[in-house]
């Protein structure tokens, strides 16, 4: 029975255009941003749990920027070790000079004072965003290190602490602590005040010589020591960037499209969407032919 009033037909047909239409949006949504889940709507649990993780990534971010700060303080502090212990060396040298007959002590020592001099100009202008770890006064200091979220959901943030000593230190603020201010165990005088004249007995160089090995000793153990934190703060940003790539590439399995496929189901949809509207134009136009009937 064909019926003017109710058209089953073009009914039909109707709803199967509603359907291609609304699948080809979808589809059409995930080509053009390139996300199979690009709102909550889509997947409530995927977008939930990549929203968390890019969260926890600008995170690492942030954390990434920290350890390439901590990593340039510990450089700071490094090179100026590493040039206080060639300072020192020269020291070293005037003072064997020194131990050489008929040679102008008060000639050496005029050399000597600008070397103690520049130790400590090594010492100070060992700064870098406000923080000097060879000329500091003690204390701990730290570098950020990772950001790190708990199994039962809380968040920290992990620091890589470094203790700062008399015996780890240059100097202590001032020319009268840390490795080179200390008074020395042979001459009882620190390796920035002693001085060499002419009544300087070679006893006295031979004191003098001991010191100088034995903050040479100290200063090699330091730059040892800031040498394997900067190893770990080097390690530990190479880890950032790797789990950083890693979540990023995690959330790409959870929300990024397939284009291969989307492309695929787009050229099936557009093909579908066309049969659909040449089904609903003859639905509709079988109602016309009843006219025929009643013509005379």
């Amino acid at each position: 029975m064909t019926s003017i009033l109710t058209n089953t037909s073009a009914m039909a047909a109707l709803q199967s255009l509603r359907t291609v239409n609304s699948n080809m949006k979808e589809t059409q949504a995930a080509v053009s941003s390139g996300l199979r889940v690009g709102k909550a709507a889509d997947n409530a649990a995927y977008w939930s749990i990549a929203t968390t993780m890019k969260s926890d990534n600008k995170a690492l971010s942030a954390v990434s920027d920290a350890l390439g700060v901590g990593a340039a303080k510990i450089d700071t502090a490094y090179t100026a070790v590493d040039s206080a212990i060639d300072v020192v060396g020269e020291i070293k040298a005037k003072l064997v000079a020194a131990s050489e007959k008929g040679v102008d002590k008060n000639k050496l020592q005029d050399e000597i004072t600008q070397l103690q001099q520049q130790l400590y100009s090594v010492a100070q202008s060992a700064s870098f965003n406000g923080e000097n770890w060879v000329n500091n006064s003690g204390g701990t200091v730290s570098v950020v290190s990772s950001f790190v979220r708990a199994t039962n959901g809380t968040v920290s943030v992990k620091t890589t602490d470094y203790n700062l000593t008399s015996s780890n230190t240059l100097f202590n603020g001032t020319t009268s602590g840390g490795i080179l201010g200390t008074a020395g165990v042979k001459s009882g005088k620190s390796l920035f005040a002693f001085t060499i004249g002419a009544t300087t007995t070679q006893g006295d160089i031979d004191n003098l010589m001991t010191d100088v090995e034995s903050a040479l000793k100290n200063m090699t153990t330091l730059g040892s020591q800031l040498g394997s934190l900067q190893k770990r703060v080097d390690i530990q940003t190479s880890f950032v960037s790797k789990l950083s790539d890693s979540i990023d590439s995690g959330i790409g399995r959870l929300v990024d499209a397939n284009m291969e496929e989307e492309s695929s189901k787009l050229t099936a949809l557009q093909t579908q969407q066309q049969l659909a509207v040449q089904s609903l134009s003859i639905a509709n136009s079988s109602a016309q032919s009843i006219l025929t009937l009643f013509k005379g």
